[in-house]
This record gives C-alpha cells, structure tokens and sequence, in this order.
C-alpha cells in the first residue's frame, strides 16, 4: 500500500501535464526524491536536538541530531536529504540507513539547507558546509568527535554531500565564512552519494543515451530544477555549472567516497557516479561504487538490508 509521500512522488514522476499546469511548478525532470515509502527516522527514533540553528541568515538554517546509545564520543553522519534543490526537508531521507548507522554507534545529523525557491546556488551547498563548521565547533556540546564526521545524501543530497566530499580541502564560493564558524573546517572523510548528479552538464546526454523519454530529456532547459537551482537554463551559465558539480573540485586530498546509482535511473543519468568514479581514479582517492542495473532513481534495492550494511559497513572503514 503506498504512501501519502510515496503517491505524491509518483505523481509528479508520471504525470508531465500536471508539472506543465501547475502555477509555479516545475515541468517533468530534475532529481526528484528516493521512494522509500515515507518512513522518518524520528518515527522510531526521537532526535536527541532538534531544529538546531547552524546559521542565522535563514529560518530554514536548522538540523536535527540523534545519538545512538552509549556516552560518546561518536563518528556522525550528516544526512542530506534529496528534492531536486526544490523540495523536501531533513526527515526526507532513509529511515533504514538512519535506523542502521545509529544502531552500529553512529550519530546522525540531518541538515536542513535553503532550496531553490528561497535562495539559488550556492546557498545550499554553502549551508551543508556551514552545518559542518557548526557541529565541529560545537562537538562536545553534542558528544560528537569532531575528526570523524562523514555525509550521506541522496539524489539533490547526494551531490552537496560529495561537495562537502571534495572540496574539504579546497577554499571556494562554497564557503561562506558569513554564516558562522569561519576557520573551522567543513571537512569529512567519507560520503556516501546516493544518485547524485555530480555533472549537470551531462544529466541530458545521458538520458538521451539510456533512451529515457522526451519528457524526461529537459534539464537544460530554463524550467529544469537544476537550471532552477542556478537561475538560468544550463547552456547560459558553465560557470555556474562547474562550480556546482562535485567533480570540478576532485584532488588527492578529498573524503574516500561510496558512489550508487540505478542504470534505469531516468532522472540524473545511471551514469553519473561512473563520472565522479572516473575523476577520483585519475587522483587516486579510494571509493567503492555499486551500480545496480535495473534500479531507476532511488527504490527497494538501494535500502535492502544487504545494501544497508554495505552502506555502514563502507562508514565503519573509514571512520572508526
């Protein structure tokens, strides 16, 4: 039986006429939210702190925390929810990966961060980063360790967490020393990116290469959500393109890194982790890649249990 969220996303997957008709929608494409069903974290697991401001420049500056059990110092991760820079907030990500990370002594953090239609690129990822510098900064208030923090994202999610991934080590727009904790750094050591379009510029020819629909084929457009993300179609702003994708800041220094995709994935590309694959071979960073090939942008095969553990398992080796 589905979801209330799970029939919402649905929807806005299959029906290209109601995205056109709708006053201030965006048309069919873009990297839409995982179906996991609706689940939330909170539902089994109350945030130990919740609504947190990191920063002050926006309501929406806020995350929530969940300590497993035990006196800490714990690793955390930071959850980075997904919704085409659009939509969604920090429940919006995997309740079974969450529920798994905690279980294993893992803190979770999950950010929220300004979408689209509040502020355009690079607020979000600056935001992902000043969350960071926040929760360095205020790790003994929070139990956390503050030298093995990770990130986990999925889909929009997925590509700040490998932004937080990449540029670590690598001063940029992305910092923003205004929203608090300037000095303190915004690194982790280990992401998990989860169907994230780490090229904008390639979502389109990819779609074209894996025969996806003409509805779906329209990031470059000025309506795309990425094109929305960055305020103009794709075509008129590479800059902004470059400066968006994760893999314009890869360098021997950069966070080891977990990259998924589905090679049916009609929304970003199933070949867009093979791209962020490609630039951490020629810098020698370590990463581990599944693909699984008849997943489409999120679904059942990548929370099955197995791939959970996978998930943990890949944190476990590089933050403890």
């Amino acid at each position: 039986m589905f979801s209330i969220r799970t029939l919402v996303l649905l929807t806005l997957s299959l029906s290209g006429a109601a995205f056109a008709g709708g006053a201030g929608m965006p048309p069919l494409g873009g990297a839409m939210p995982p179906m996991n069903g609706g689940a939330k974290l909170a539902d089994t697991n109350p945030p130990a702190a919740q609504n947190v401001a990191y920063a002050r420049t926006s309501p929406t500056q806020t995350l929530d925390v969940y300590l497993p059990a035990g006196n800490g110092p714990f690793p955390a991760v930071f959850a980075i929810h997904g919704g085409a820079f659009k939509f969604g907030d920090k429940t919006g990500w995997s309740a079974p990966v969450g529920q798994a990370l905690l279980k294993a002594g893992y803190a979770v953090v999950a950010v929220n961060y300004r979408l689209s239609g509040e502020a355009l690129f690079p607020a979000a990822a600056q935001d992902v980063k000043a969350a960071v510098r926040f929760m360095r900064a205020n790790a003994a208030r929070y139990r956390l360790d503050p030298q093995r923090f990770g990130a986990y994202g999925e889909s929009a999610g997925g590509n700040l967490a490998a932004l937080l991934g990449t540029t670590g080590n690598n001063a940029s727009l992305l910092d923003a020393p205004n929203l608090g904790n300037a000095g303190v750094s915004s690194a982790v050591r280990a992401v998990a990116d989860l169907y994230g379009p780490n090229d904008f510029a390639a979502i389109d020819p990819l779609l074209r290469a894996q025969g996806c629909q003409s509805s779906q084929i329209n990031h470059d457009t000025a309506a795309g959500f990425e094109s929305l993300y960055l305020g103009s179609a794709l075509p008129r702003v590479p800059a902004q393109v470059k400066q968006a994708n994760p893999i314009t800041y890869v360098d021997t220094g950069d966070a080891a890194f977990l990259i998924q995709n589905g090679g049916k994935d009609c929304n970003v590309g199933g070949g867009q982790g093979q791209l962020l694959a490609d630039a951490l071979t020629t810098a020698g960073v370590p990463f581990e890649k599944t693909f699984f090939p008849n997943a489409g942008h999120g679904g059942s095969d990548f929370e099955s249990s197995a791939n959970v553990q996978r998930i943990v398992s890949f944190f476990n080796r590089y933050l403890n």
